[in-house]
């Protein structure tokens, strides 16, 4: 068998990029707070899309139905860095219990994200987990921590919104 270097250039590119995509980075980042009031309480302002612009210092905006399957768009505007709008599709959407979305940079594996926020009942209140399952390429070039004080400022604006009816400063 005789291959010329071409062939097996483009080859080894091919097995390299294959190869990049299957062994991607994972990276998750959690937080948590708790909230004093029901899930369902907490639901009615977590699952109004509408309404984030009134309270929510990092996704500035949602549009769209938050039903499974559907494709909505956020505006966010992360602390340490700029406004980005993005387009993610709803996984999960259980009232009183989760919201989970996926965005995701071209194709996947470039650089995939799994939004979620997790109700869980806690006492009279709630316990909020709020975190990403990040995965992709990319993530060989960033630093996905740097995301947890957005999701913290989040966490601490919807804590306000739901027991004092006002956005955090």
């Amino acid at each position: 068998m005789n291959v010329s270097l071409p062939v097996l250039i483009a080859l080894l590119v091919v097995v390299l990029i294959v190869g990049a995509f299957v062994l991607a980075p994972r990276v998750e980042v959690v937080t948590e707070v708790e909230i004093d009031a029901p899930p369902d309480r907490v639901w009615s302002v977590l699952g109004d899309p509408r309404g984030y612009r009134d309270w929510n210092p990092f996704i500035l905006s949602m549009e769209g139905a938050l039903t499974e399957g559907a494709t909505i768009v956020n505006r966010m505007k992360p602390e340490s860095g700029r406004e980005m709008s993005f387009r993610p599709r709803v996984l999960k959407a259980e009232p009183g219990r989760e919201l989970r979305w996926l965005g995701r940079l071209l194709v996947p594996r470039i650089f995939d994200g799994e939004h979620y926020f997790l109700l869980e009942e806690h006492g009279s209140g709630t316990r909020l987990i709020h975190g990403e399952h990040f995965r992709g390429m990319l993530l060989w070039f960033m630093d996905v921590q740097r995301f947890r004080s957005d999701f913290e400022r989040m966490n601490a604006a919807l804590k306000a919104r739901v027991e004092t009816g006002e956005a955090a400063p």
